[in-house]
């Protein structure tokens, strides 16, 4: 059994399972409910199904993890043989899956930080390899940590949505309720900070908005050596065109992600979602 440093991180991080084997991170569901079934994202509800219920009006709303589930996931995690564990969670301003796991950490069996990232999606995700990475080559709970920390506040994300009416319908927008009165009129941009879905810019079209998108990103990007995600909701072929417009715009490019977020930040965004996470390495 081998003795070594933990990652744990939740469904939100859309990590790929493939990346997520590789590096040893185990990620916790979070819940949708859709109607009156609970299902866990990324195992019991497709994205498909979630933009067919979006766009038939079903009631969709998500919940957090419960603290057993975290509880259960922290006993199986130290069973692996893990001396610590580093929690990495998406940002506690939009969810209450931090508070959850915080509760469940003051039982686990080895001991456990549990991080408010302040992010979302990818971002969180890139969080969660720089600390597996660190992990890798025997870094400690406190250095893997560090190194998270230090990925999310290099790390941004910006994002264009169809409509604003799924995240009003959420309570997901916070200070972006300024742009409510003019939702139909516009299409929104928007951006995470502090932890927080606050707006960015308004444009009149969706193809000027995706266009002013790219040059955000690219300025974002810069010349530093920064990898990126594009996600998406029901919505791929904006998704790839996006992509390879910014593989040729981002000259210090290294790893660029393209995928289709899951059912949670589905249900807040709504159908026709792009997305772009930008983090410097």
């Amino acid at each position: 059994m081998s003795r070594h440093v933990a990652i744990v991180t939740d469904s939100t991080a859309y990590l790929p399972a493939r990346t997520m084997e590789r590096h040893g991170i185990t990620a916790v569901p979070l819940t949708v409910v859709l109607g009156d079934r609970a299902l866990d994202e990324g195992t019991e509800i497709s994205t498909r199904a979630l933009a067919q219920a979006l766009q038939k009006r079903r009631p969709v709303t998500t919940s957090r993890p419960s603290p057993e589930l975290f509880a259960k996931t922290y006993r199986q995690v130290a069973d692996s043989g893990a001396t610590g564990i580093v929690s990495l969670h998406l940002s506690a301003e939009l969810s209450g899956t931090y508070d959850a796991a915080v509760l469940a950490a003051r039982e686990a069996p080895v001991p456990v930080r549990v991080v408010d990232t302040g992010m979302i999606a990818m971002a969180l995700g890139f969080c969660a390899l720089a600390a597996a990475e660190t992990a890798e080559t025997g870094g400690t709970v406190d250095e893997a940590v560090m190194a998270a920390e230090k990925r999310a506040a290099g790390t941004s994300a910006h994002f264009y949505v169809d409509t604003l009416d799924y995240l009003r319908r959420g309570g997901r927008i916070g200070a972006a309720q300024a742009l409510l009165g003019s939702a139909l009129a516009v299409k929104p941009l928007l951006q995470l900070a502090g932890g927080r879905i606050e707006p960015l810019e308004k444009v009149r079209t969706a193809s000027k908005a995706i266009a002013r998108l790219e040059e955000i990103v690219a300025d974002r990007a810069g010349s530093a050596r920064v990898d990126i995600a594009v996600h998406h909701l029901a919505a791929p072929d904006r998704a790839s065109a996006l992509a390879d417009r910014l593989r040729t715009r981002v000259p210090a490019l290294a790893d660029l992600h393209v995928s289709e977020v899951g059912a949670v930040i589905g249900a807040h965004t709504g159908p026709g979602l792009l997305g772009v996470v930008v983090s410097p390495r």
